[in-house]
């Protein structure tokens, strides 16, 4: 994995807090660019197509000099940058640079709105505030990309309770470790590439955020004595024949090498109750379960919550990532030739398919360590922070109760959990019935007629037992019998989180 510097010299962020200030004066922030764009131009952004943002920047304004020089690269006049900056330090500072009439921007910034309406700045290389990565191909292996899908969803899906230490790792241009200072007393940012560390920096500077512990250095390698509270990892997951690109090829001997060494290693780099959030690839190997070969990353002594999102063949993956690297403008014949060495290391590894997901780790040295590997290509409500907490807590509950004992609880049904019966019109009886969460996963489960009844009357006041055994007699059955039948579903009501036991707090599922 090693990294070749890019020639343009980055900014210094002695003045950052002037620069800031222009920026909020001119409503150079996330709400400011949706007003002023518009949804539909601001859409656009997302997706890399800058031309309705141009089109909708065609004025003289302080927001449109901005928002042209800074987050669509293009050259403006001096004297309007000068209406719009405070021109002299940002010169000085290596912000911009005069290229004969106009100012030009050295670096990216994009507004990025923060949890709790924070104006933030995320600063990046030339061509990559916009859409992610798709406009780093050709600009060489060391380039820093800024907000893109991947960041959005890890930092939606990080536990935000307060922590003494945080570890951003592989930290590209600052956004995760930008999140930890708002919760975390101490943070600690590394990178393989150190350009990537000194965007960090900027964003951290232009956000009016603390400073964090900046260390350079593949992997756990700068912090091996250390453990943490929160880790959290964007890695260079991409499973590619040759680490070409350092900020999305592993290149650790190939495959899912990369990942597996992460999730594996983070295990003892955690402090009891600790989490890791990861984003990662996985190989689906010929004659292997993907959820097996996943499940055996999880180290000793951690909970795990494995997600699978997407799964595309290895051509449709090819694809993806040639054209993220700009392959597809080269020669027919390169890009042939770079396609066949793709599917050429798929067909040696015996990979059919590639997973796309995030992984979860949580440390609590239990016996009996809860691993739950699922695939959920279904729409989710970011963010799910709060949701992957209580789906540890839920874990920690049920490890700790037997049947008898699940039967002497009392549960409520979740908040935003609604039922839904299907059946022929006029029929006197629906065909089944169906839970559905209107939160967090979204989860939707076919219950029968007895974990309906039981769902619908959950309200806390009485034991699963009593309501089973009212069940019971309301429908003439043995209630000995349904006590005995009933506790798997009630166990899978809970660790869906249809269902919370009484006196815990509500959250998502």
């Amino acid at each position: 994995m090693s990294t070749t510097s890019l020639t343009t010299s980055l900014p210094v962020p002695d003045h950052a807090s002037r620069l800031r200030t222009a920026f909020l004066a001119a409503d150079f922030t996330a709400d400011g660019l949706l007003d002023r764009l518009g949804a539909t131009a601001y859409a656009a952004l997302a997706r890399s197509e800058t031309v309705p943002a141009l089109r909708a920047t065609r004025g003289d304004g302080v927001l449109d000099t901005l928002v042209r020089l800074f987050l669509l690269q293009r050259p403006v006049p001096y004297e309007r940058a000068g209406e719009a900056l405070p021109l002299d330090e940002a010169l000085a500072d290596g912000w911009v640079i005069r290229d004969g009439d106009d100012v030009r921007a050295v670096v990216d910034v994009r507004p990025y709105g923060g949890p709790e309406g924070q104006d933030w700045f995320i600063v990046s290389d030339l061509g990559c505030a916009v859409g992610g990565a798709s406009g780093a191909g050709g600009k060489g292996e060391g380039v820093v990309l800024g907000v893109g899908g991947a960041s959005t969803t890890l930092a939606g899906l990080t536990v935000r309770t307060p922590v003494a230490s945080a570890l951003d790792l592989g930290t590209g241009s600052g956004i995760q470790a930008l999140h930890a200072t708002q919760h975390a007393t101490r943070v600690t940012a590394t990178d393989l590439n150190p350009r990537a560390l000194e965007f960090t920096r900027l964003t951290l500077a232009l956000s009016a955020a603390p400073e964090v512990d900046l260390k350079a250095g593949s992997l756990f390698e700068p912090v091996a004595a250390e453990r943490y509270d929160l880790i959290v990892s964007n890695p260079p997951f991409v499973i590619s024949p040759g680490a070409r690109l350092t900020y999305r090829d592993g290149g650790m001997g190939g495959g899912d090498d990369l990942c597996r060494t992460l999730v594996r290693q983070a295990g003892e780099r955690l402090n009891d109750g600790g989490y890791a959030h990861f984003l990662a690839n996985w190989q689906h190997v010929e004659g292997q379960e993907w959820q097996e070969r996943v499940r055996s990353w999880v180290p000793a002594g951690c909970d795990a919550w494995i997600v699978q999102r997407e799964v595309q063949d290895v051509t449709q993956y090819a694809e993806l990532w040639l054209r993220d690297a700009g392959d597809h403008r080269e020669t027919p014949e390169e890009y042939a030739a770079r396609y066949e060495e793709w599917l050429d290391a798929f067909e040696a590894s015996g990979t059919r398919a590639v997973g796309f997901g995030w992984i979860t780790l949580r440390r609590t040295g239990a016996d009996v360590p809860s691993v739950v590997v699922e695939e959920w290509p279904h729409p989710v409500e970011q963010p799910l922070g709060e949701t992957v907490r209580a789906h540890f807590a839920r874990q920690d509950y049920l490890r700790t109760r037997d049947d008898a004992a699940l039967l002497a609880d009392r549960f409520v049904l979740a908040p935003e959990v609604v039922q839904e019966q299907v059946g022929l019109p006029g029929a006197e009886d629906p065909e089944h019935v169906i839970l559905r969460q209107n939160r967090g996963m979204r989860r939707a489960t076919k219950v029968d007629t007895v974990g309906a009844g039981f769902a619908g009357v959950c309200d806390g006041s009485l034991s699963a037992g009593r309501i089973l055994d009212a069940i019971a007699q309301l429908m003439g059955e043995d209630p000995v019998v349904l006590r005995d039948r009933t506790p798997k579903a009630i166990r899978l009501l809970v660790e869906e989180g249809f269902l919370e036991p009484a006196g815990q707090e509500a959250a998502p599922a």
